[in-house]
């Protein structure tokens, strides 16, 4: 005899697939590199890009959650849930998800960003099933026992002491507080020992329920996978769970962000000792959706990006005063970092520094080579094709351009956005971004002479 709730649970089940909408984002040719796209009942989203010619597979579920969602009470949640949701599920214990994967050769890991959280397998493409099962388990039956969030609690502690102990990792976090204060975009990723000391079960479970609704997931696979399976795996795991019953719902749109403060001329110094001083000499930059993005990774190629580049030049080749020095960029929803680090002998701080600003000052006024531009055209198109070689890397890019853009970008149309930058494209974003007045983090055994010459820097 069928029973009523049977019946209902048909109906729901006859309802979601109807109502499952599939897209071609990409066309790649016969089949290979195609992208396609599935918004299940929900609001679950399910995208995957097929190359068949590999034998490998990588899965993964981004969340639209990161540490800029978190109030100053629940700064490190984002990350102490990422952790959480490795501990246990009402199917699989501990022991069991991480032994799952483990037996077929797979690895598994997750990370949280500010604006994101990712969790993935990559895995042989005949155990796909598998790791669909294990990481569809662990996002939407996570038990988040109390007594998990307390042996956890150590586990996060010392991976904050670890990070402390890498002041060339440490001063990345101190320049974002440099740059945006006490806010959420300037806060750790991972929490401080006050806060992750105060968290409790009860505040974790309800940003879990909160952050952790499918309209606010996107699932992305890549390698040697076929879409419509993938998808009905995906939604056989949801619905297990019951994830999907508002049929309803609508996919999150792309974060859009708010408007955020920003300093000038701001110095943070930890004096530490530490055998080298740590540098980030730098200013705000363009939002991850700026159409000058192009023209601005251009621009870093050439003034950080490898052992060409001017500041690799200047300060390691010609005058051998660091091991490393690199520029780099980092975008947001709304607004963005431009950043210069350093690793050099406390003695060379000021040295090093004033070659530093000396360039940025040098090509923010006069601009680029045309050679140098070729050459860092060159150079990153070279370098976003080698870096999508593996489906870890193709699986990250189609989960997180779908979860931050909202549409997908082949690699062609990217290699075409990056040659057709011009020299004018180039100086014009130097001389913005670069014409303003930085601001620099230290990390280091300064002497207070030192710390006081600082100012010659962002001044």
């Amino acid at each position: 005899m069928t029973s009523r709730s049977s019946v209902t649970t048909a109906r729901a089940s006859s309802k979601a697939r109807a109502v499952a909408r599939t897209q071609t984002l990409l066309k790649g040719t016969n089949g290979i590199g195609t992208v396609r796209r599935t918004v299940l009942p929900g609001g679950l989203r399910v995208v995957t890009e097929t190359l068949p010619s590999v034998r490998s597979a990588t899965f993964g579920i981004w969340a639209n959650v990161g540490s800029r969602d978190e109030t100053p009470a629940l700064n490190g949640a984002t990350h102490y849930l990422e952790h959480l949701l490795f501990k246990g599920t009402g199917k699989r214990s501990a022991l069991d998800i991480s032994s799952a994967i483990d037996a077929v050769g797979g690895e598994m890991n997750a990370f949280t960003a500010k604006e994101y959280t990712c969790y993935y397998a990559r895995v042989l493409d005949t155990d796909l099933p598998l790791a669909i099962d294990v990481v569809c388990d662990m996002l939407t039956g996570s038990l988040i026992r109390a007594e998990d969030v307390d042996a956890e609690r150590g586990v996060i502690l010392e991976e904050i002491a670890m990070t402390e102990d890498d002041p060339g990792d440490c001063v990345h976090d101190l320049f974002a507080h440099t740059m945006f204060g006490d806010t959420p975009l300037g806060r750790p990723v991972l929490g401080t020992v006050d806060t992750i000391n105060a968290l409790d079960r009860g505040q974790i479970a309800r940003f879990y329920k909160k952050h952790y609704d499918p309209r606010h997931l996107v699932v992305a696979a890549a390698g040697n996978v076929d879409h419509a399976t993938v998808v009905r795996q995906v939604r056989k795991a949801f619905d297990r769970a019951g994830a999907l019953s508002n049929t309803d719902a609508q996919p999150m749109a792309p974060r859009d962000g708010s408007r955020v403060l920003r300093t000038a001329g701001k110095i943070e110094v930890v004096n530490r000792k530490t055998e080298q001083a740590h540098v980030v000499l730098g200013m705000p930059g363009l939002a991850r959706t700026d159409e000058r993005r192009w023209a601005l990774g251009v621009l870093n190629t050439a003034l950080g990006g490898g052992m060409s580049s001017r500041l690799f030049q200047e300060v390691r080749e010609k005058r051998g005063l660091a091991y490393s020095v690199y520029s780099y960029t980092s975008g947001f929803a709304d607004c963005g970092l431009f950043g210069v680090y350093a690793g050099c002998r406390p003695s060379q701080v000021h040295d090093v520094l004033k070659i530093c600003r000396d360039e940025l000052d040098r090509v923010a006024s006069d601009g680029l080579d045309d050679d140098e531009i070729t050459r860092a055209i060159g150079q990153l198109s070279g370098s976003t094709v080698l870096g999508l070689e593996d489906t870890g890397a193709l699986m990250n890019r189609i989960g997180k351009s779908e979860l931050c853009w909202g549409e997908q970008m082949s690699v062609d149309a990217m290699l075409a956005e990056i040659a057709a930058v011009t020299p004018d494209d180039v100086r014009a974003v130097a001389a913005e971004l670069l014409g303003q007045r930085p601001s620099l983090s230290v990390i280091g055994p300064l002497k207070d002479k030192q710390a006081d010459r600082l100012h010659e820097a962002v001044s």
